[in-house]
């Protein structure tokens, strides 16, 4: 009789793959592109679904998960060295160390600006932008109005964007640092009822298209500003109420720095994971870069994890950035199921709840793969978008109470996104319905 029940158990089984498999190999929402899928019972270490989980794949903002990991690793979850600095007599000389947090208008961290106050010393910004390219490779120079590709630099200040905010009530926005108001001009209106901000390309200038009628509904806009030392130096002069004198002097870099403690890991991984932060993502490299060699290079911290964190993975990765908006990336989806399980070993699971979107309730999903009413989320995963690329790969809690492990990635997909995710919603709660 058990042997009746193991052998009903293992067919019921068995059939439940099967109809799994098919939802994903005969789709015709899939079949338009290509398609990389990898579905893993991490207790039983079976592989449930492999399609083309060998293939390399772009993955757009999944690349994040790489960055996690490493920053995780690497930098911890408590605070991140926010500064640099070397006391010389009555001289403080202090510089970037990548940290996004000084004044970011989410993160709020003033730990650096209460800092400089405080010195009786005379204070020096030690410029080392040059350590740090704006933009990523590969990335598209017409991204430069966009928050999603805000500017990287050795030491940020305001989320080296301006932001425009407007309360819901209120007849007129306001400006985040207020610094830029003088920047900002009026120019014209337009026939669509709200506020369209852009930023020259090559200078720190703004400009808004006005309303056709009064506007007073709430809205919140980020628009990169051009960064250099030399701003942020008159930044920080006017934060800190005292005069800080910019120097560029590469011997003090070569010297083992104090470092000054600022923002909790844990929020920026939380803000990065889970409306997919590009900005936060790129900084949070540099962030590692400066751990490991007190040095700004975004290649050096993708080596080191390469060498060092990555080496076990089944495929090498094609790392260039931190965010994924370089469409050189490319990772294979059974390199992204393994680091999922190193994440899941090395990462108490209620913090990668805390981190990852959730279906249904958080993040970049949280209109998309729902669980049934009353029920907690069956879906942690982060996403990925880029033209003619979507990924979704995390963490599937079926009813039966597993967790799977999942990765999917769609390329030269020439169907709106929707399609896709719609299609996959339905793939995806099939799994958690069944399994």
């Amino acid at each position: 009789m058990k042997k009746l029940l193991l052998a009903l158990a293992v067919l019921t089984s068995s059939c439940t793959v099967q109809k799994i498999n098919k939802s994903f190999t005969k789709s015709d929402v899939f079949d338009k592109g290509h398609l990389g899928f990898m579905l893993l019972d991490p207790d039983k270490d079976k592989v449930l679904v492999d399609i083309n989980s060998d293939k390399y794949f772009i993955p757009a903002s999944n690349t994040k998960l790489f960055t996690f990991y490493t920053s995780y690793t690497v930098l911890g979850d408590e605070l991140v060295n926010g500064l640099n600095y070397l006391e010389r007599g009555d001289s403080l000389i202090f510089w970037g160390t990548g940290d996004p947090s000084l004044l970011h208008p989410d993160l709020k961290n003033d730990v650096v600006i209460d800092f400089l106050k405080k010195s009786d010393k005379q204070l020096y910004l030690l410029d080392n932008f040059d350590q740090v390219d704006a933009f990523g490779p590969g990335w598209s120079w017409d991204w430069y109005n966009a928050y999603y590709a805000t500017e990287r630099s050795s030491m940020p200040i305001y989320g080296n964007v301006v932001r425009f905010k407007q309360e819901d009530g209120e007849s007129k926005f306001r400006v985040i640092p207020d610094k830029f108001i003088s920047k900002l001009e009026g120019k014209g209106t337009e026939n669509w009822n709200g506020y369209r901000f852009r930023r020259d390309h090559l200078n720190n200038e703004f400009t808004f298209q006005i309303p056709t009628e009064a506007y007073t509904k709430e809205f919140e806009t980020d628009i990169p500003f051009i960064t250099s030392a030399k701003l942020t130096a008159q930044f920080l002069s006017d934060e800190s109420g005292k005069e800080i004198n910019l120097i560029k002097n590469s011997r003090y870099l070569e010297m083992d720095p104090k470092k000054l403690q600022t923002a909790p890991a844990d929020s920026i991984y939380a803000q990065m994971m889970k409306i997919s932060d590009n900005f936060l993502a790129e900084q949070l490299m540099l962030l590692v870069s400066d751990q490991l060699n007190n040095k700004l290079s975004t290649r050096d911290a993708i080596d080191y994890a390469k060498e060092n964190l990555l080496k076990d993975l089944p495929d090498e990765p094609i790392w260039y950035d931190g965010s994924g908006l370089s469409s050189r990336n490319m990772f294979t989806p059974r390199s992204i199921i393994a680091l999922l399980g190193k994440i899941r070993t090395e990462v108490p699971l209620e913090k990668i709840k805390a981190y990852f979107p959730a279906g249904g309730e958080s993040g970049t999903i949280r209109s998309w793969y729902p669980a049934d009413e009353g029920q907690p989320p069956y879906i942690y995963a982060k996403t990925g978008t880029l033209s003619m690329t979507n990924a979704l790969s995390g963490y599937l809690i079926t009813k039966s109470g597993k967790i799977l492990h999942f990765s999917c990635i769609f390329n030269n997909y020439a169907i709106p996104s929707s399609e896709l995710k719609t299609e996959l919603q339905k793939a995806l709660y099939q799994i958690h319905d069944s399994y």
